[in-house]
């Protein structure tokens, strides 16, 4: 389920690859907060790398924009209509803000 709010994320698995002081540093200046999955669960990762996948098929494939501003406008609509409006199988046909009304 995408619900995205205005925070900066940069999702990882655990791999030392990722933990370092340049990562680290460079997280820190822009104001990035960094996400982990669970120590011993893939599932985390599955669900980002789903997540990312689908930005990257269904709203950036073959596209460019201008600046970060229409990058920003035109992510904030694609979220809105993922989250509204755009049916999900895994949910049994309805939107994630539709799921997750009904499953609170």
């Amino acid at each position: 389920m995408l619900i995205l709010h205005h925070l900066e994320l940069f999702h990882t698995d655990r791999g030392s690859k990722f933990k370092n002081q340049l990562i680290d540093q460079a997280l820190k200046t822009f104001g990035i907060e960094r996400s982990l999955s669970e120590k011993g669960t893939s599932y985390d990762n599955a669900v980002a790398e789903a997540t990312f996948k689908t930005i990257k098929t269904e709203f950036i494939h073959g596209r460019s924009f201008p600046n970060q501003y229409e990058l920003d406008l035109e992510l904030f609509d694609y979220v809105h209509w993922f989250n509204n409006i755009r049916i999900h199988g895994s949910l049994d046909y309805l939107t994630p803000a539709e799921y997750k009304s009904m499953h609170l």
